[in-house]
């Protein structure tokens, strides 16, 4: 089920037939992502005219491409190379006529790796905000929030940039509800959030902003594109792949398998130990009272959870959700369940998340590990490895969020 999620939101899938006609004038493409590299392959091996461009993503998912540059840079702190590519990637639009087209190829991760900050601030104030955020249990929409007064090219700035050329952008989406403006921080859309909401967030998670920071969204100064702008109308913006797709292609796998399969909701939110105790109870009440579903069935699940680091561990919000999962179900022996995230990093580490099964706690206890003790240490990673139960892709060259499935066998 896993595999048929990350198989159906491949960018030589999901690219050509979004694939816009021919302009009079230029085609340039620019993007970034996790999957921004097999997007910009995915165009050429299907545009017969004249391209160029630039696509920056993370270390590892290049993708050769022979007229579209591409730059591999840092996520999820930010680096020097990806804030000259984004760089870079402004003076490629610069000057442009009615008669161009920019095609835009953004997926999740793209806010990471356009790290290119407003004048005041450097890119050290923005990798300290940055890891800040990571670590607070702020949600995806806050952190892009933020990013977006802070930057020079997200928060519709990019599009903004390119006028009057037509300019059209290809998203895979990896945050729920499958907002434009929170997929790489939205490049190329309206920004109806403001300074002061950036701000209220920052109070919110007690963040500490350095002094330039802070400045810039008190000031007004990191103010973005509003709804509106002139500089917009001719820029549009269409999802091509998102997590529904992800979780209803791995609902057939199930169905062809002769399992019910329930898709829970592909936006769930929440600390990430929190959602796990909730969704054990589910199926706690499924295996042992039959509701609200029968067993055999499979429970499915996407969206981006959260995790307020607190302890040293190696983290993961998909492996913190699995371990909390895994102590609440007591080692049900008819519960089996796979977390994972579809770009295949769950976190920072190259891990995409993890699976668990009824001997699961068992086997921890036999090696000398107590899970709560891993729970409270944000140490999801590091249990799942010492079982040998972690769940590494590699680069999957896609990313439409997290991926849950609970098994429930009958009786």
């Amino acid at each position: 089920m896993f595999d048929a999620a990350i198989a159906s939101a491949q960018p030589a899938l999901c690219v050509p037939a979004n694939l816009p006609e021919p302009p009079c004038g230029r085609l340039i493409v620019v993007g970034a992502g996790k999957a921004s590299a097999a997007m910009a392959r995915a165009v050429e091996d299907h545009w017969s005219g004249p391209v160029s461009g630039l696509v920056v993503t993370r270390y590892g998912y290049g993708v050769p491409c022979k007229r579209i540059d591409i730059v591999e840079a840092a996520h999820p702190v930010p680096d020097a190379a990806g804030m000259h590519a984004a760089q870079r990637m402004l003076e490629r639009v610069d000057a442009l006529h009615e008669d161009d087209l920019v095609l835009c190829l953004f997926s999740g991760g793209g806010s990471a790796l356009l790290p290119l900050p407003l004048s005041g601030i450097d890119l050290d104030l923005k990798q300290t905000v940055n890891r800040a955020l990571l670590t607070c249990g702020a949600t995806i929409s806050e952190m892009n929030c933020v990013r977006r007064h802070l930057s020079a090219i997200k928060g519709g700035r990019l599009a903004a940039a390119c006028h009057p050329a037509r300019v059209l952008a290809l998203l895979i989406s990896d945050v729920p509800g499958d907002r434009p403006a929170d997929i790489a921080s939205g490049p190329t859309v309206a920004d109806p959030t403001t300074c002061r909401d950036a701000l209220a967030i920052v109070r919110r998670y007690g963040i500490e902003l350095p002094r330039p920071v802070r400045e810039i969204l008190e000031s007004g100064r990191g103010e973005s594109v509003k709804p509106g702008d002139p500089r917009l109308a001719r820029s549009t913006v269409r999802v091509i792949a998102a997590p529904q797709m992800a979780l209803e292609a791995a609902a057939r796998v199930a169905r062809g398998a002769g399992i019910a399969a329930h898709i829970l909701g592909d936006a769930i939110e929440g600390e990430a130990r929190d959602v796990g105790k909730v969704f054990a109870g589910m199926a706690l009440q499924i295996a042992e009272r039959r509701q609200p579903f029968n067993a055999p069935c499979v429970l499915l699940s996407g969206g981006e959870t959260t995790v307020t680091v607190r302890g040293s561990g190696r983290g993961g919000r998909n492996v913190e959700y699995l371990l909390a999962l895994a102590i609440a179900l007591g080692g049900h022996p008819r519960i089996h369940a796979l977390a994972g995230d579809t770009d295949g990093v769950d976190g920072q580490e190259e891990i995409a998340g993890g699976l668990i099964g009824p001997d699961t706690l068992a086997r921890a206890w036999s090696l000398g590990l107590q899970p709560k003790d891993s729970l409270d240490n944000n140490d999801g990673h590091g249990f799942f490895s010492a079982l040998g139960d972690s769940l590494v892709t590699g680069p999957t060259l896609t990313n439409v969020n997290d991926f849950r499935a609970i098994l429930i066998d009958h009786a």
